[in-house]
């Protein structure tokens, strides 16, 4: 697979509103070597299933979009995917579309791998680490196990450590509930 096209589990999602705050665009990505115990998106594990898509299509999906704030990218594991989604990303920050990003890879792991860092940079924030079913809250926003984080990437990048975002306040505080009635 080259950076014109892309491996999806299904076409992109032009109207979520659970995948990140606003109105996003969502891409699927196909293929996840994971494999995390009930994970939500099971049918996304196949690195041959799925159906190619053209980088230039989905390019031309986001410039068209007209109500859409931010662009999700999710799956499968989207950090398997790098250049294609790297010219995705790149149109989506052209149009000023903040970019989020859920991985089964800790922040630290696609910061070291120098080839996943590219697109990590382009972030605005990770919702990192595999999925957790021990730890699933239903509580929780915008992340399913309570040992994901939601990153603040640039934040992260600038300060050299890691910095939450303000998206997972809500999180901290059922975690500090669960902590004083525990």
């Amino acid at each position: 697979m080259d950076s014109k096209t892309i491996r999806l589990a299904s076409p992109m999602q032009e109207d979520s509103f659970v995948d990140g705050p606003g109105v996003r665009m969502v891409i699927w990505t196909q293929g996840c070597r994971h494999h995390c115990p009930n994970c939500h998106n099971p049918q996304t594990w196949d690195t041959e299933g799925g159906t190619l898509y053209s980088v230039e299509q989905l390019q031309q999906q986001i410039r068209d979009a007209q109500l859409q704030s931010g662009l999700t990218l999710s799956g499968g594991e989207p950090f398997l995917q790098v250049e294609p989604l790297l010219e995705i990303v790149r149109t989506a920050k052209e149009k000023q579309l903040n970019i989020w990003a859920y991985s089964g890879f800790t922040y630290e792991e696609l910061l070291a791998d120098e080839r996943k860092k590219r697109l990590l940079v382009q972030l605005d924030v990770l919702v990192d680490g595999k999925f957790v079913n021990e730890l699933k809250d239903y509580r929780l926003v915008f992340k399913g196990s309570r040992n994901q984080r939601i990153i603040d990437v640039q934040k992260s990048l600038q300060s050299g450590s890691v910095i939450l975002s303000e998206k997972d306040e809500q999180n901290q505080k059922l975690k500090e509930e669960d902590m004083i009635n525990a």
